[in-house]
């Protein structure tokens, strides 16, 4: 037998190893008990290297079988390992189970030796790579055959070795054992198949090639890691996966039920000759033919015109009838015919991908009403399913944060500094091992990685990372770069760095940067010469600044020193890259992708915001190379696996999707384009090129593939997003770490600052003069001290008169309520005058009492001389009690010098008029404080508001409709004023305008005015339009929008500084597509057709302006082009939003030059601008804010205590009752039937198996209506008719049964109140039909009324547990969800009027049509539900920009109505359109930050619960049976069975004593415990340990001691704990007796012989046992 090992040595693999095992394998069911607390180290797993605290590895030990150094996998694997010399961990299976070779095995070594050398393991990569190459090549040369046959040569070899070194099936190391040894297996056997056999024919077996390339996943550790944690991820969304399937399953049944065959409804025309047949008949019609011009087309669109028979459907125009004939659009695969097409639908709306045509075309075919369905699935469905894998992600993305954070990390640096050490001699590698210990224990390497997904940790680059130069090259630059031999030359270095070191040298080169890129953004198309030479000249200009700057630097620093900095290396690029664009111009597209950048760069390294952004991303990056890597192999993967299956299908299929039998632009013929269909899969767009490959190729293939790609590539996106904000959620705008530039820089602009300050102060201080009447007023500071403070505060008399002290205190005073509620965060004292007895409820919400007082007779009133405000006299009336406290203390304040003096401008208390002036005030308060009258001005808000809703193009077709809103905006208007003017009587002019709500009001009220004043005279009839700013003042009017706004406020302010970076990303773009794209977006087109003409016919616009008979054809410009920055902004964000980007990308990818006819593809890899872009100018910069708003969002939720920042006060009161009332089940059982009959019925219904049995139909039922398809036979429908029958039959006898058992209690349960009302209505819908027709009963009404009982698989208690732990949080934060779609809604309505007034007129094309127009309120609020989601809104902005003569008619007359002209607006519109998208994304961003939040708070608001009054109640009725004679103490044996007679959350399960012991619980004589200490202990377990819950302990325990006063008082003997550990110390010494007893026992009967074989065993399982406890221990001390 073996010794153990040493805590860092290594013991060789020998036999009696192997027999140690062997024996332990033959016994391992006697022994597992003994060996369950053994885990796997996550330091020693297989592909890591192996850690320096097992010491240095000598060389007989490398690439030989060792003994298993982890006890986990020793004792319950049985394996060994093997080391190779950079001591990676290889772990092999030591016993033979099948086709495995001994461990002794002269082959099996060898098959080792060659597996575990790094040079085969980079054979193979290198093999992989090559192979990766050529699978994306099209057609690849005659000579890579060869290759190929050479690689699948070296692949079976690597297959081969495996098998032999590790069997093939022993264990989970061996071949078999791992799947991608199966994976790997796989391909190569139907390679060799397809390259040897007759079946190389087959496409799909060629394909299966392609799964090579994921063979780089286990040669790279990194990359096999993250694809372990992506797994761990699959698991934790198996519930939102499968919740989504079953949502998606549901609408899909909805939807079949609503629109089957709707999509199919088209108008054909009505014929002219006598028909004999009707048209409706499907078979027999005579008319119909399926061509097109039998069907009504719309100009320029591709598919019939959709109809539908209701009134708000699509209507015919004349001549034509709406019949149900041909196919479904976009080819047949949009529908809802089947459950397929149905389901796929549904999925395509939850992803988001081209809606906005599917809304179209069944509002089209069905109606508007159903754009509730729509809105439904596209906004509320997708926003919670994408939540709902966000919050999976981050959570998971967290725990596993923790999980690494927790591993050992000066091992983990350790591994970091092995790669390369051990390729040199045994004396180097010692000697380096020496210094990486040192370091070790240095402070510096201290930092570490910021990701979960490296298993290893970065470590400071500057100091374990940077190599030593040689000798011979430190000297050679000392003496070459370090000037420092000549003493002039070392006065004009001291000079130069003086000049650079300035603070006004950085000034300078600041506003150089600046003028540098606002020369770059003055570039345009087209340009006069002038402007050509200025901006050339100022660039040589600029080249030259930087060069100086660079010149002066090296001479300062030296080179040596120059270029030691990070920064000068970026500013001697630039200099670089400026002189050769200068000296070579045909380079200029590389150095618009290098120059560019490192200009704007440049300029950042003085803003520390962008320096700190920069960091973190680097950090972040670093630490998620292996995620990116990741990501960008899946990519090439997909695109190399369509190509493979699809590329000769779209070669050979073309004309099926083309009519000119010509590729399209997204195919798969090619690699390039291959991945960029893969890219633009990912960006959300897949529905188009599914169409096509499903033409080309067939949906079993097309389906899976997009599937495969839109699933994992998301996957992947998500995750990587998740970690991005995670990581930019701990940005801080204040950093400390600022370089020596910005520094200067912020010297700089602070003594501009201060001289500034001090010039300014000396003009106002000479021309200021003093007014004599304010000589008189005395300068008492308490009358500004008190101008600060709200009513409620003064009216506390002890409190005003310590308000010096207050004011004095340096530090600031807490946020009130009123201050939370406000949209100033900190309103400055001379800004929040008072009020006369407080204001609304954003001011004063405590100071009802105070109003009550002040209203009950003058006798209790007394008067303070203070002003309200500079404009007003209003006095503040406290109490009486309140004016014996001040008369107390006003000696105090004459003496301090607070008394007032009277002066000119306040009014004497005994002036008549003064106390007439003084009540009309006071009445006025009462006025507009009193509630009712702010439920009339709310109400009358909601009804001018509202009113706006009814001015649409057919308001002159209604007379009297606009007579009444004439008349009503007057009584509205007067309303309003009378309101203002009383506020302004009440508070006075200073209060009222240091309100930002009453701000507000006043300007509605001047919207009023001005739109009363517009309908007086026709030139000012344009002020009219300013009505939709009416619907503002509702914001004024509810505290919800209040407290929304105001968090939204103050959660978006502190991210300007990220917004400004990210708008500057934005401008680098912009300039760089305009001196890429500028001018090359023009094109000729056929005037007749529309067309592009082919380069071929028209070469540049000469050509085009004289092409037909010397007539001029328009030489047009795409309305999205890059001729100028602002048009390249909005280029930008169309890309960003990926809404018209194609056609921007098609315009740039066929642009040639300048006045150059495009060319299909000329410019083909400009496609990498926009992907670039799409990077770096959108997902990076929407990680960064949305993580900082994530961090903002964090820091507001915590001055407020934790709660919920986007509700009210009221609000968080029924959210805590909420969220009581989902943890606890509230509902009382019914209680049972005394009769037996109805006893057994009880218990019938109320058995779990019953409710399974209801489940299990209520599925069946579901699968009736998913058979269904459009086309099904009568006997299908007359067997759906009686299934659906048979199913009511059951639930109602279901409904019979329950209200048998349970009565009157049967009502008091919703959902059995729900299960009635189906009840009712599906026999109803059974039997209306035989009564009225089945016309007037659509044939799916009885499938969807019980198809609502679906529903019941979501019941809590009842369905799964998990469905309803994903659902709670979504009903946590609905309260905050309501609260910012409310203030979503009022944004869509405001823009919707807005809308109304100013696009009502336009001509219908592009996005704007007969179903998505401005015309009614209805139409634009569709409008801008889709410019919500962000579809579409690139088609309207399209139609508004028809400003010209050649797209519209200004003089257009407009039926029933006197505005002229169908054009648009385009500046209005792209402010319209961008505004409303920017403002909309904010509060959606803020709706998934509640979401998600509260989706992670679910698991520790579970963990830490909070405690009841209901749960100390019970509490004390279980001590009552357990302590009935109320003695205050229980028996320590009893406490196991007392924790688990409790209820939640107080109840511990059995067993339990474990856990009793743990917590350490006093025991007094007689072992008996406490029943406060039991209840303290039990409160901390529930509750955890914090501030707040001690504060919780010590109020239970005083609450305790006042309740029983009479307790006895004790003195604890001992604890549980101390108890349990005096035991085990025992029975260790028992056992050592009893060893010591049974060895002198075998000493004298060692001559006896042992008859039993079996006595043996316990030896040689105490020696294995005693060998396991050993390596367990050397672990554990590891």
């Amino acid at each position: 037998m073996l010794t153990s090992p040493e805590p860092k040595g290594l013991v060789p693999f020998t036999a009696e190893s192997l027999e140690l095992i062997e024996n332990h394998v033959a016994k391992k069911c006697n022994e597992e008990h003994e060996e369950e607390d053994l885990k796997p180290s996550p330091c020693l797993e297989a592909g890591k290297q192996l850690p320096f605290a097992y010491g240095s590895l000598p060389k007989g030990m490398v690439a030989e079988p060792l003994e298993d150094m982890d006890p986990y996998y020793y004792v319950k694997r049985n394996t060994f390992v093997v080391l190779n010399r950079n001591r990676v961990i290889f772990r092999f299976n030591a016993v033979s189970i099948f086709c495995t070779l001994s461990p002794f095995s002269s082959l099996r070594r060898v098959a080792i030796k060659v597996l575990v050398n790094p040079l085969f393991r980079l054979l193979i990569l290198i093999s992989v790579l090559t192979d990766s190459l050529f699978l994306s090549m099209t057609n690849p040369p005659e000579w890579t055959l060869a290759v190929q046959n050479t690689l699948l040569g070296i692949y079976t070899f690597e297959i081969l070795v495996k098998v032999i070194a590790r069997g093939v099936w022993a264990g989970s190391f061996s071949f078999l054992g791992n799947l991608w040894n199966w994976l790997d297996f796989s391909v190569t056997l139907f390679e060799l198949i397809t390259r040897f056999s007759p079946l190389n024919f087959l496409v799909m077996l060629k394909a299966v090639r392609t799964f090579r390339i994921l063979k780089i996943i286990p040669l790279h550790q990194g990359l096999q890691s993250i694809v372990a944690t992506l797994a761990q991820c699959l698991k934790k969304l198996f519930g939102a996966i499968v919740l989504t399937l079953f949502s998606l399953t549901v609408f899909s049944l909805l939807g079949m039920g609503l629109f089957m065959g709707n999509l199919k409804h088209k108008c054909l025309r009505w014929p002219q000759e006598n028909e004999n047949e009707t048209l409706y008949n499907r078979t027999g019609s005579q008319y119909y033919t399926p061509e097109r011009a039998n069907f009504y087309y719309l100009e320029g669109e591709r598919y019939a015109l959709l109809c539908g028979n209701r009134t708000d459907a699509s209507q015919c125009p004349e001549g034509y009838v709406c019949v149900k004939e041909g196919t479904n659009p976009d080819n047949g695969y949009t529908s809802f015919d089947n459950f397929g097409w149905a389901l796929l639908a549904l999925f395509r709306l939850m992803t988001q991908d081209y809606p906005e045509l599917l809304h179209q075309q069944i509002l089209y075919a069905s109606g508007k009403v159903y754009m509730i369905f729509f809105i439904v699935i596209s906004f509320w469905f997708a926003f919670y399913m994408a939540s709902l894998f966000l919050g999976t992600l981050a959570m998971t993305y967290e725990k596993e944060k923790q999980r690494v954070s927790e591993k050992p990390r000066d091992m983990e640096a350790n591994v970091q500094q092995t790669t390369k050490e051990h390729e040199e001699g045994n004396e180097t590698a010692e000697m380096k091992r020496t210094e990486i210990e040192m370091k070790k224990r240095s402070p510096t390497s201290a930092s570490t990685a910021l990701d979960i997904l490296e298993e290893t940790t970065l470590g400071p680059k500057g100091e374990t990372s940077r190599k030593k130069c040689p000798l011979c090259w430190h000297k050679f630059t000392k003496t070459c770069f370090i000037w420092d031999c000549c003493p002039c030359w070392l006065k004009l270095s001291e000079f130069a760095d003086g000049i650079i070191t300035h603070p006004f040298a950085d000034l300078f080169l600041v506003i150089c940067i600046i003028l540098n890129i606002c020369f770059l953004a003055l570039a345009h198309f087209p340009m006069s010469e002038e402007i050509m030479s200025l901006l050339s000249i100022g660039n040589l200009v600029f080249i030259g600044i930087y060069t100086i700057e660079m010149i002066l630097k090296i001479i300062a620093m030296h080179p040596y020193g120059y270029f030691q900095v990070t920064w000068n290396i970026f500013d001697s690029i630039i200099v670089l890259f400026g002189l050769t664009e200068i000296l070579l111009a045909s380079i200029r597209e590389l150095t618009v992708f290098i120059l560019y950048p490192l200009i704007f760069i440049k300029l950042g390294k003085y803003c520390p915001p962008f320096v700190n952004l920069v960091r973190i991303l680097g950090n972040t990056l670093t630490a998620l190379k292996d995620l990116v890597l990741l990501l960008f192999l899946f990519i090439y993967f997909s695109a190399v696996l369509g190509m493979n299956l699809f590329g000769q299908s779209y070669e050979d299929c073309v004309c099926q999707i083309d009519e000119d039998c010509q590729l399209p632009r997204w195919h798969m013929r090619d690699f390039f384009h291959a991945y960029m269909n893969m890219f633009r899969i990912l960006c959300g767009e897949w529905i188009e090129t599914l169409w096509d490959c499903m033409a080309i190729a067939g949906l079993s293939w097309c389906i899976p593939f997009y599937m495969m790609v839109v699933l994992i590539g998301n996957l992947l996106v998500l995750y990587l997003f998740v970690a991005l904000v995670y990581s930019f959620s701990s940005y801080e705008a204040t950093t400390t770490e600022v370089n020596k530039e910005a520094k200067n820089f912020q010297l700089t602009m602070a003594r501009i600052k201060k001289g500034i300050n001090r010039v300014l102060l000396k003009i106002l201080c000479t021309k200021r003069s003093v007014p004599t009447e304010a000589k008189d007023q005395p300068c008492d500071t308490s009358v500004k001290d008190i101008s600060g403070h709200t009513l409620s505060e003064l009216s506390d008399t002890p409190t005003f008169l310590r308000y010096k002290e207050k004011n004095s205190s340096p530090e600031k005073t807490p946020v009130t309520e009123s201050e939370s509620q406000s949209l100033i965060a900190s309103p400055s004292v001379s800004e929040t005058g008072p009020i006369a007895s407080g204001e609304s409820e954003m001011e004063n919400l405590d100071n009802k009492e105070t109003r009550s007082k002040s209203g009950n007779g003058d006798s209790k009133e007394q008067m303070k001389q203070s002003s309200s405000s500079e404009c007003s006299t209003v006095d503040i009336a406290i109490s009486e009690e309140e004016e014996m406290v001040y008369q107390h203390e006003k000696p105090k304040l004459h003496k301090n010098g607070y008394e007032r003096k009277s002066s000119p401008g306040h009014v004497s208390r005994d002036s008549r008029n003064g106390n007439i002036w003084k009540n009309i005030r006071k009445t006025c308060c009462k006025i507009v404080e009193n509630s009712w009258f702010a439920c009339f001005i709310g109400t009358v808000t909601l009804l001018s508001t509202g009113t706006l809703a009814l001015e649409d193009i057919y308001i002159d077709q209604r007379k009297t409709i606009k007579i009444l809103l004439e008349y009503a905006d007057m009584i509205f208007a007067y309303i309003f004023i009378l309101e203002m003017l009383l506020k302004w009587v009440a508070y006075g002019f200073k209060a009222y305008f240091s309100n930002t709500w009453y701000k507000l009001d006043f300007m509605v009220v001047l919207v009023f005015c001005l739109s009363l004043i517009g309908k007086t005279r026709e030139d000012l009839k344009p002020l009219t339009s300013l009505k939709f700013l009416r619907a503002l003042r509702v914001l004024s009017q509810f505290e919800r929008m209040k407290v929304v706004l105001t968090a939204l406020i103050k959660t978006t302010s502190p991210t300007w500084s990220v917004f400004l970076i990210c708008l500057m990303t934005w401008l680098l773009f912009s300039i760089m597509g305009v001196y890429l794209f500028a001018g090359k977006f023009y094109k000729c087109i056929d005037p007749t057709s529309g067309e592009v003409f082919f380069i071929h016919e028209v070469m540049n616009k000469s050509q085009c302006e004289n092409l037909v008979f010397n007539e001029s054809m328009p030489w047009e410009n795409d309305k999205m082009n890059f001729d100028n920055v602002g048009n390249g902004f909005l280029s930008l964000f169309q890309v960003a939003t990926f809404n018209g980007w194609l056609g921007i990308m098609y315009s740039a990818v066929d642009s040639v030059d300048v006045y150059m006819q495009p060319l299909y593809e000329h410019n083909l890899y400009m496609y990498n601008y926009f992907i670039i872009f799409v990077i770096f100018g959108l997902f990076l910069p929407l990680s960064m804010l949305v993580g900082v708003t994530v961090s903002n969002f964090n820091k507001q939720k915590i001055k407020q205590g934790g709660s919920n920042i986007f509700i009210t006060v009221k609000q968080k009161k029924q959210y805590w009752a909420l969220k009581k009332l989902l943890y606890e089940d509230p509902q009382r059982p019914a209680p049972r039937p005394i009769n037996k009959i109805q006893g057994f019925i009880f218990d019938l219904v109320t058995h779990r198996v019953f409710n399974v049995i209801i489940i299990v139909l209520i599925c069946f039922q579901a699968t009736t209506i998913m058979i269904q398809n459009d086309e099904q036979s009568p006997q299908m429908e007359a067997a759906i008719y009686w299934v659906n029958s048979v199913f009511v039959v059951l639930f109602t006898l279901e409904c019979i049964l329950k209200l048998t058992a349970f009565h009157c209690h049967y009502f008091t349960n919703v959902w059995n109140v729900h299960d009635f009302t189906v009840i009712v209505f599906s026999i109803t819908g059974l039997l209306l039909p035989m009564t009225i027709g089945q016309h007037f009963v659509p044939p799916s009404f009885v499938q969807l009324i019980l198809l609502s009982r679906v529903l019941h698989i979501l019941r809590p208690g009842k369905g799964p547990k998990v469905f309803y732990d994903l659902m709670l949080p979504l009903l946590l934060s609905l309260p905050a969800l309501l609260n910012l779609s409310l203030l979503i809604f009022l944004v869509m309505f405001t823009y919707a009027i807005f809308g109304m007034y100013n696009f009502a007129y336009v001509k219908k094309e592009a996005g704007i049509n007969d179903v998505s127009n401005f015309e009614t309120f209805g139409s634009s609020m569709l409008c801008l539900f889709q410019v919500t989601i962000f579809s579409g809104w690139d088609g309207m902005l399209h139609a508004i920009f028809n400003s010209q003569w050649s797209d519209c008619d200004p003089d257009k007359i407009n039926p029933g109505t006197q505005v002229k002209g169908d054009c648009g607006s385009p500046s209005l519109g792209i402010f319209y359109f961008v505004s409303y998208i920017l403002i909309s994304w904010l509060i959606i961003i803020n709706m998934y930050i509640v979401l998600i939040m509260e989706f992670l708070s679910i698991p520790y608001k579970k963990k830490h619960r909070t405690l009841s009054e209901d749960d100390f109640k019970k509490f004390f009725q279980v001590w009552n049976r357990f302590d009935p004679d109320r003695t205050q103490y229980i028996d320590s044996s009893k406490l196991s069975d007392f924790a688990a007679a409790l209820d939640p959350p107080l109840f511990m399960a059995k067993p339990n004593k474990g856990q009793l012991v743990a917590m350490d619980l006093p025991m007094a004589a007689g072992d008996r415990i406490h029943c406060l200490d039991i209840l303290l202990a039990f409160t901390k377990r529930v509750m955890g340990k914090d501030e707040r819950v001690e504060k919780i302990l010590s109020e239970i325990e005083s609450g305790f001691i006042l309740a029983n006063p009479f307790k006895i008082t004790y003195e604890p003997i001992t604890t549980t704990l101390k108890r349990k550990q005096e035991a085990v110390s025992a029975t260790i010494i028992q056992r050592a007796y009893k060893s010591y007893r049974l060895r002198q026992t075998d000493k004298n009967t060692s001559d006896i012989p042992v008859i039993d074989d079996d006595r043996d065993d316990p030896a040689s399982k105490g020696v294995h046992s005693d060998k396991i406890k050993e390596k367990a221990s050397i672990q554990t001390h590891i």
